[in-house]
């Protein structure tokens, strides 16, 4: 007679002497096999992630870490907060739009001589500075003043600075007393906020971020054009050459990533300045006149050219070990049936390689977004892109705060763009090599 078997996968079936039986899968020592085979699973990844843990660790340390940090930089700003301890709950207990009265000018007083003891005025004055310029040296001076201040601190302070009675700076204040704050990106986008609190464009002379970013954009697509025009035939000829003579050939690509970026800048600087080499070849050969020479140095013609000749190997890279892969054998096959050369490069070659130009223009683009040297070098005030004022803000104007919400939105922009990149193309037809 047969006897059914278990349906449960976790009990065998056991042959004895007496005939067959159920029970669990069980090892030599008599502990159970569901329960050894987990053991050795939770061994297992708990050994590939000690491997992995030292680049986990790194890459938390050295880029998630940072990127929070900018991201809480950009919102959160304290020195007013932490130093304005009186006005800061007058503005708590008073609702915007609320008149300030001499109970706030004696808080403001009460905080300058607070300022004054802690030495942080310039501190305070800095992060109202700026949301209004000139802001700073009023609060040095009235921390200096303020000992000296008598009721009614109103009359006082305004005879000190007619500028304490300025309806903006109580705006400003306002909104300086909380510590987390989005005014940054507001500023980051030319915008700002009125004594009313609506949100306004900014005056028409100081609005110069969206200028940037929309100049950031078009040259680093403009930059990952002229690359892919450039290195598409660099790199079909290193895919079709004898190993011998593309290894040559590759050398040269390689050969600026052996160089500094410094040194390859100021080369360009030498070569495209009025009186450099292109300029004088030109003049020397009757193409141009003495007095016609071409500005190519300090605009966007300068940081072009440089940057399209310093990122080209990038785009060459991933364009050569896409087509070092395509089998020649396609496109003959589509020119013995029939096809022209033109036909077979754009329906039988072309599409191959469209992994390689998906990784190189990605890459190109985003580093060309972030490029800082050359720009700043070559570029001028015509060829500035977004990076050098993110630089500029935190070396110069230290303001890290609006530095902060201008690499906030200007990597926004690089996911936005990446996302739509894996929605048109995918992101698993990229190939880096």
């Amino acid at each position: 007679m047969t006897k059914e078997l278990p349906a449960d996968p976790h009990v065998a079936v056991v042959a004895t002497a007496g005939g067959v039986e159920d029970g669990p899968l069980t090892m030599a020592d008599g502990t159970s096999l569901k329960s050894a085979m987990a053991r050795a699973q939770f061994r297992a990844r708990l050994r590939a992630f000690l491997l992995v843990l030292p680049l986990l660790a790194f890459v938390v340390i050295t880029f998630i870490m940072p990127i929070g940090e900018l991201l809480k930089r950009s919102v959160y700003s304290p020195n007013f907060h932490d130093n304005m301890p009186n006005l800061v709950a007058w503005f708590a207990k008073h609702p915007p739009g609320t008149e300030p009265d001499e109970s706030a000018y004696a808080a403001l007083v009460a905080d300058l001589r607070l300022l004054k003891k802690t030495k942080k005025a310039g501190l305070v004055g800095t992060r109202v500075n700026y949301e209004l310029p000139g802001s700073r040296s009023l609060f040095t001076k009235g921390a200096r003043k303020a000992k000296k201040l008598e009721p009614p601190y109103r009359e006082a302070l305004l005879k000190l600075d007619p500028k304490w009675g300025d309806p903006a700076l109580w705006q400003v204040m306002r909104a300086a007393a909380s510590p987390y704050t989005m005014n940054f990106y507001l500023a980051a986008l030319d915008l700002k906020r009125d004594p009313s609190g609506k949100i306004v464009p900014v005056e028409e002379n100081r609005r110069i971020y969206k200028m940037l970013f929309a100049r950031t954009l078009a040259l680093s697509l403009l930059i990952t054009f002229l690359t892919l025009i450039l290195a598409y035939p660099i790199a079909h000829l290193l895919a079709t050459l004898p190993l011998s003579k593309s290894n040559l050939l590759m050398i040269l690509v390689l050969l600026p990533f052996w160089t500094s970026l410094l040194v390859r800048t100021t080369s360009w600087m030498v070569l495209l300045q009025s009186q450099g080499v292109i300029n004088d070849a030109l003049v020397a050969l009757g193409i141009i006149g003495d007095d016609g020479r071409i500005q190519m140095m300090y605009n966007k013609t300068g940081t072009v050219i440089a940057m399209t000749h310093i990122l080209l190997p990038f785009m060459v890279l991933p364009l050569y070990s896409v087509m070092r892969t395509i089998n020649p054998s396609y496109v003959r096959a589509a020119r013995n049936l029939g096809a022209t050369s033109w036909t077979a490069f754009r329906r039988i070659y072309f599409p191959q390689t469209v992994p390689g130009i998906g990784a190189g223009a990605l890459l190109v683009f985003i580093l060309a977004v972030g490029y800082y040297i050359t720009p700043a070098l070559v570029g001028g005030s015509d060829g500035t892109l977004i990076s050098n004022l993110i630089a500029f803000h935190i070396q110069k104007s230290l303001n890290w705060s609006l530095a902060a919400a201008l690499a906030a939105l200007l990597l926004t922009g690089i996911l936005i763009l990446y996302w739509l990149y894996d929605k048109l193309v995918g992101i698993d037809n990229l190939k880096l090599g």
